[in-house]
């Protein structure tokens, strides 16, 4: 069974691998090499956020076609990163920027599903990053972790 704190325990096994790493391609590259589909980790935070969702604790929020919900405030013991999870299905969602970056785990419920053009995997963007996340081809789960909870929604 998923918990807010089993999960909150994956979180912290995540951003270990993260620790004092730039949000660049370097870590993405990492994170897709060793917490990518296939592995433990990606598997047991996939099932965590299936979980969470279909037990309402997790994307308890709606807007715009869009479930969502922050699931974790900015941690100490998460490199001080939030922890969200979006629901979405074949649309774009709002325009924001990513003043500290942001780090995706996308987690496809539709075999095809993409988020921002990526299958299955991780996506980082970089400080000062801006997007809007759009998933196509289906269904899928994204798990986003933003530095300091920083997100700034607005026009491009």
């Amino acid at each position: 069974m998923s918990t807010p704190e089993r999960f909150h325990t994956l979180m912290r096994q995540l951003t270990g691998l993260m620790a004092g790493q730039p949000l660049d391609g370097a870590l993405q590259a990492r994170l897709n090499r060793d917490a990518g589909p296939g592995s433990t980790l990606y598997a047991d935070i996939f099932a965590a956020c299936r979980q969470g969702v279909a037990d309402g604790w997790m994307c308890n929020r709606e807007g715009g076609g869009i479930r969502y919900g922050r699931v974790i405030k900015p941690a100490d013991d998460l490199a001080g990163c939030s922890v969200d999870v979006v629901d979405m299905d074949d649309l774009a969602g709002p325009h924001h920027a990513h003043p500290n970056g942001e780090v995706d785990m996308i987690m496809p419920l539709s075999a095809d599903a993409r988020f921002d053009g990526h299958g299955a995997g991780w996506l980082v963007y970089g400080p000062g990053s801006a997007h809007r996340p759009t998933v196509t081809q289906g269904r899928a789960l994204v798990l986003y972790l933003l530095p300091g909870g920083a997100i700034d929604f607005g026009p491009p």
